[in-house]
């Protein structure tokens, strides 16, 4: 394998507790594009905050290449892989001061899952558009208000700025930064040869189970939660919701948006469609789960679903198909 005159530097920065498939992944689609490519266009580089091997999430052990402050030579891409524990606790102030450090001298930089709330305490992602793992996503946005949230993305590019979901995104998130890079052909390669999606559909949300039905709010609302809950299939106007509730379709709105923090119908279509995502997981048909689920028929149904996760019910159920059903 031939060494192009020059190598870009790709630097995967694994603190304590990181989630291994988020180092992992990128670093195998970067390694298959060298193979794709005939040379190395990536040198690949795993950084470490004190010598000596980083316990990951599993505890599998991995041994990086150097650790803060070992290596002066300036990367081309830097990211921060995510770990569990991000939102229980940022990094210490030196790997804060080592990211604000290092990240503006490459050519791009970001993160991977929960590596975007490390990365943001710098200050670095103020005024950027990035995504991160759906379930800190709300942290994210309450912690950092400057930084703007893309709920859904698997993962985003703003300016110099590269950002993944999470897990399994890392590698979506790899494989674009190749076809930036070498170009599409290649990527098709990659993706071809380690048997993932080039452009995979729909966003991170069909994976999520954001637990928005949980009721909250006063305890009056929670008993009309509930019964939506449990009656996704029966009308749930503003005016009939009021009604139950006991006061005025104006008040009543007012109250739920102050409370939860959204309109009651915008509610009512998450509940309705999480409902949804259980039947068709289950093996249900869309038209049954249509009119099970308080749609009206199946076209709204099918807008109202690929709106909210960007895939077809249909397309969403066959994920979830066994041998048997599809014979």
């Amino acid at each position: 394998m031939r060494r192009p005159d020059a190598s870009r530097r790709i630097g995967i920065l694994a603190l304590p507790g990181v989630q291994l498939l988020d180092v992992a992944g990128p670093l195998d689609v970067f390694a298959e594009a060298n193979l794709q490519a005939g040379s190395l266009a990536y040198e690949l580089k795993v950084i470490g905050t004190a010598p000596g091997p980083i316990a990951s999430s599993s505890g599998m052990r991995l041994l990086p290449d150097s650790v803060l402050g070992e290596d002066s030579e300036k990367f081309d891409t830097l990211l921060i892989a995510g770990a569990p524990h991000f939102g229980q606790r940022l990094p210490e102030a030196k790997i804060l001061d080592w990211l604000l450090h290092e990240a503006p001298r490459a050519r791009r930089f970001g993160s991977v899952c929960s590596g975007a709330l490390a990365l943001a305490a710098t200050g670095l992602l103020d005024g950027r558009r990035v995504t991160t793992h759906w379930s800190v996503a709300d942290l994210l946005a309450e912690r950092f208000p400057a930084v703007e949230v893309v709920v859904d993305a698997l993962h985003v590019r703003d300016g110099p700025v590269r950002t993944a979901a999470g897990v399994t995104a890392g590698l979506d998130l790899a494989l674009a930064l190749v076809e930036e890079d070498l170009g599409q052909e290649i990527a098709k390669r990659v993706a071809s040869q380690l048997v993932m999606f080039f452009k995979r559909p729909g966003g991170q949300l069909q994976f999520s189970r954001r637990g928005a039905a949980n009721p909250a709010g006063r305890s009056s609302l929670q008993q009309i939660q509930r019964w939506v809950i449990a009656h996704p299939d029966e009308d749930a106007s503003l005016a009939t919701l009021a009604d139950r509730a006991g006061l005025s379709p104006r008040h009543f709105a007012r109250l739920f948006q102050q409370e939860l923090g959204q309109t009651p119908a915008t509610w009512v279509n998450t509940v309705r469609i999480e409902a949804a995502r259980q039947m068709l997981e289950a093996g249900e048909r869309p038209k049954q789960v249509a009119g099970a689920c308080g749609f009206g028929d199946i076209d709204s149904f099918r807008r109202a679903f690929q709106r909210q996760l960007n895939v077809t019910p249909a397309d969403y159920r066959r994920r979830f198909e066994t041998r048997e059903d599809k014979g």
